[in-house]
């Protein structure tokens, strides 16, 4: 039996627990914390592999070994690891707090809204796009993932960071800093957890469910839903394909190129992306911070026009291009350079259909596409009703093959 303690956020590790032990294995704060026979070996957990070969010697003869992890070991901890070796049938696990509950707790926060995402051991872009899309997020860090990168990545959005560090120890502290305070600090390598909040929105208790918000009900809203001009907008009916094909998720980074009211922006952040939008005109600009704001979201907005302004904005893994007049093919070259996953296109000219072909295939991505015509029930006088066609679109895709996507973008 392996008997798995969770201890370091407070709790001490009960003295039966150790009582017969042959092998104890844990951090070396959390060897320091207990007092051990001199029999008993000890195992400094550094690299995660040779400890379990140890572990892996003593319980082929049956011998009891315990294992000290920080909080809930069950919470992006050593459990699952032990699990896949050795079966959960040979585990005792025991919890103490978690980081993440600790953390939240020192700061007077609930959490059952709050997004948690680990950047130990990962890559750090799915924790900060986490950050950018959701209000309160807890962030586990790790080496090179700690708050001073996640501080350099959202020094443009609105946050407040918590950062909790040494939880549990004499040394623990607890600060709250702007991101570009935190990006200017150097934090050691004590932290634990850093808590990302954007205290003008909330999640709220409803659409909190299974450690990830609920997306809402409802997508390819309709026109009606955008404040737009002169109706310039991307058409439900496109809408509806064009987010099939972008395919926006959490840890995504979207575009909307030629945002105009930003509907494609809006719908794939209430989808759980971090979305920025690139719009020319700062009436535009204004439309789609307005349509964010209605419904709950957060859009990183660009004034200025593509593709010049591109070349600041961190790799997407997806991109929508809406406008782009003549320049639209270097635009849609520009965007299949960075994207990581796929580039949607829609345009309403014949003539440009060529040119964004070959953009797309000239990056390397394959291309498929359709040309959307739809009707839509009209009323006529006397309760009959009609069909009244929309403008016939092109919707052009690029997907990048799997193999090709990973570090595509230098």
């Amino acid at each position: 039996m392996i008997t798995v303690v969770g201890t370091g956020t407070g709790a001490p590790v009960p003295e039966d627990v150790l009582t017969g032990a042959e092998l104890v294995v844990g951090g070396r704060r959390h060897l320091e914390s207990v007092r051990l026979p001199g029999s008993v070996e000890q195992v400094v957990l550094g690299a995660l592999a040779p400890a379990l070969d140890t572990i892996g010697e003593y319980v082929a003869k049956d011998r009891p070994v315990v294992v000290l992890a920080s909080g809930d070991p069950g919470f992006f901890g050593i459990v699952r690891a032990l699990a896949e070796r050795f079966g959960r049938e040979t585990l005792d696990v025991r919890p103490g707090v978690s980081s993440v509950a600790a953390a939240f707790a020192r700061a007077g926060l609930p959490w059952e809204d709050a997004v948690v995402v680990s950047a130990h051991g990962r890559d750090p872009r799915t924790a900060v796009q986490m950050c950018r899309a959701y209000p309160k997020v807890a962030v586990l860090t790790g080496p090179g993932a700690g708050p001073a990168e996640l501080g350099a990545a959202l020094r443009s959005y609105d946050r407040v960071l918590v950062v909790a560090t040494a939880l549990g120890s004499p040394q623990e502290r607890l600060e709250r800093v702007t991101p570009a305070e935190a990006a200017a600090r150097d934090w050691g390598q004590a932290v634990s957890v850093v808590l990302s909040l954007d205290e003008r929105r909330s999640l709220g208790p409803v659409r909190a469910h299974a450690g990830l918000p609920v997306p809402p009900a409802g997508w390819a809203l309709d026109e009606g839903e955008f404040e737009h001009r002169d109706s310039m907008i991307t058409k439900f009916e496109v809408r509806a394909l064009a987010l099939a094909r972008l395919g926006p998720r959490p840890g995504d980074l979207v575009w909307d190129v030629g945002a105009g009211s930003g509907s494609v922006a809006v719908e794939c952040a209430r989808l759980g992306a971090a979305v920025t939008a690139v719009e020319k005109t700062p009436d535009g600009v204004e439309r789609v911070r307005a349509n964010a704001a209605a419904h709950g979201v957060d859009v990183q907005v660009v004034h200025g026009a593509a593709p010049t302004v591109l070349s600041d904005l961190d790799d997407p893994d997806a991109v929508f291009v809406g406008g782009g007049g003549g320049e639209l093919p270097a635009i849609v070259t520009a965007c299949a350079r960075r994207a990581r996953r796929t580039v949607v296109v829609a345009m309403a000219a014949l003539d440009r259909v060529p040119a964004v072909r070959a953009a797309l295939t000239g990056a390397g991505f394959g291309c498929d596409g359709v040309l959307l015509q739809s009707s839509r029930l009209a009323p006529l006088p006397g309760e009959v009703t009609r069909l009244a066609a929309a403008n016939p679109v092109f919707l052009l895709w690029g997907v990048r093959p799997a193999a090709r996507r990973e570090g595509v973008a230098q």
